[in-house]
């Protein structure tokens, strides 16, 4: 017989986190591990889960996630790229505010990251256009993204799509960067008995303010 799910478990015990030791500002400890992460070599260290939250018909307010890929980061936030047009395209111009959370699982690590999301500059994301493959700048003008389409439908798209931008085409004015502005940070580290270290920063009176959470 199969394990039942409420027996699965992992004892977590590879590192610590302690409040004393971390850096005095969360872009500098993120950047430690996401460094840590690369070089672990984990199968997809830039995925984060993206959380919006925004009223639905029925007036109620209503959260939605999904994984996205992180495209850089620095003291201004954390970018990534996509649709404007998108289910969270419209969340985001509905309610800007918004959570990050990277999970490595092979390092005992999460992190969360809450603040508020903006458009990335048209310079910034016509520069990151130019970088990803031509399928996949191509599959920006053709895909209506989060509307119901075939997959045939997709394809014919796609291939219109080609032939009328050919080899160079430009940014689609309804694709580009977000970037949220980060007022929050948690940096969680497993640990055993389910004791495990949570270290939050929240930004205060412009600094940022360091304190453990119980786990």
């Amino acid at each position: 017989m199969s394990k039942s799910i409420s027996d699965l478990r992992r004892e977590y015990s590879r590192e610590s986190l302690d409040e004393s030791a971390v850096a005095r500002d969360p872009v500098e400890q993120f950047s430690k591990w996401f460094e840590e992460a690369m070089k672990s070599e984990l199968p997809e260290p830039t995925a984060m889960a993206l959380a919006t939250a925004a009223s639905g018909a029925d007036g109620t307010v209503r959260p939605s996630a999904r994984m996205v890929l992180l495209k850089g980061f620095d003291a201004r936030g954390f970018v990534f790229y996509t649709n404007y047009q998108s289910r969270k395209g419209r969340e985001l111009a509905a309610n800007p505010w918004a959570s990050l959370v990277f999970y490595w699982a092979e390092l005992e690590r999460q992190v969360r990251i809450e603040g508020r999301i903006d458009q990335a500059g048209a310079e910034e994301s016509d520069a990151y256009y130019r970088t990803r493959p031509l399928g996949a700048r191509i599959g920006a003008w053709a895909s209506p993204q989060s509307e119901p389409i075939s997959r045939t439908g997709l394809m014919a798209r796609a291939a219109e799509m080609g032939l009328r931008h050919g080899l160079s085409p430009s940014r689609p004015p309804h694709w580009g960067g977000y970037r949220l502005a980060p007022d929050a940070f948690e940096f969680w580290q497993g640990r055993p008995n389910r004791l495990h270290d949570r270290i939050r920063y929240r930004l205060a009176d412009g600094g940022w303010v360091i304190e453990r959470l119980a786990p």
